[in-house]
């Protein structure tokens, strides 16, 4: 088939060289246009865009994807099918119209479980075993449309959700290349989605991710890793933000007994209070200055009695 692929971060750039690799035609690229990225907040294209550029297929950038001009390209290109993966903005119904075999996204959930933005982030979160990836036909309704194919993820103990989410990276364009190919050869069909069970799971902000230690041990822990590498998890001590790395859970009989956000130092480990046991931390960012280990920021700020994180 006749593709255009849409897509923007580095976690679509699997599925879009799964696809260039198949036997279907990448006729184009649809990518969100050039933004300020990294350190030095220069203006870059897309993952996508780079590797669609090297591979030498027409890169489509569209501020709206309502636009005209875009409409008519796309129009003009007569896709058999448009591939999606986190392309990052809602498609107008005058766009899912154009390809014959519509809009086949790839989200990175079981359906109906955890539609919206931030599936794996909320599947760590709420402490999921299992969570997986879906390609489903889009529709106008959010992530509700007839779902193709899934296939499932464990989720370890100690992943984050950027860990996570390249895993389904990989895994999920395999899946994506396999369900292009049965909408090829007629041998995929969608079926629709439960009614029961829907969950959603909505973009988690900068103030979703700040750390409260008065809550149990197992809910700071999944808070962290669901918030790394993005938003980033964070906390405050001495009235400035200190960014946390993941923990780790002190269950032990032997770990000090400490009040929620009550640190205490030794020469190995910073261990903080929660509303059960202790965690340990692991890498922290001081306001202004680079990530490093826990106890070589406490060497230096020397934590006394009568300091707490989340002060």
């Amino acid at each position: 088939m006749k593709l255009v692929f849409a897509g923007t971060p580095e976690v679509a750039v699997p599925s879009l060289r799964a696809l260039i690799d198949s036997d279907h035609e990448v006729a184009a690229v649809v990518t969100r246009p050039d933004a300020r990225s990294g350190r030095g907040r220069r203006i870059a294209a897309s993952p996508v865009a780079e590797l669609a550029e090297k591979e030498g297929i027409e890169v489509l950038k569209p501020l709206k994807v309502g636009d005209p001009d875009f409409l008519a390209r796309l129009a003009e290109i007569a896709p058999d099918c448009c591939p999606v993966v986190a392309y990052g903005a809602l498609l107008p119904q005058a766009a899912l119209d154009i390809p014959r075999h519509g809009w086949v996204n790839l989200h990175f959930s079981l359906l109906p479980a955890w539609r919206g933005a931030a599936p794996v982030q909320h599947a760590i979160l709420h402490g999921d075993d299992v969570t997986g990836a879906s390609t489903f036909l889009i529709v106008k309704e959010l992530d509700a449309g007839p779902v193709y194919g899934t296939l499932a993820e464990t989720v370890r103990p100690t992943d984050t959700s950027g860990e996570l989410l390249d895993r389904l990276a990989v895994s999920g364009a395999g899946l994506l290349a396999r369900t292009i190919d049965g909408i090829a050869s007629g041998e995929s069909s969608p079926v629709p989605q439960p009614d029961a069970d829907v969950s959603y799971a909505s973009k988690l902000e900068t103030d979703d991710a700040e750390v409260d230690f008065t809550a149990p041990a197992l809910r700071v822990d999944r808070l962290v890793r669901a918030c790394t590498p993005a938003p980033g998890a964070w906390t405050t001590f001495r009235g400035t933000r200190l960014k946390l790395g993941p923990v780790v859970p002190l269950p032990d009989a032997d770990t000090p007994a400490l009040d929620p956000g009550r640190l205490h130092v030794d020469k190995k480990r910073v261990i903080v209070g929660t509303a059960t046991h202790p965690v340990r931390l692991g890498e922290v960012r001081p306001e202004g200055k680079r990530a490093m280990a826990a106890v070589d920021w406490a060497r230096g700020v020397r934590p006394t009695e009568d300091d707490r994180l989340g002060d």
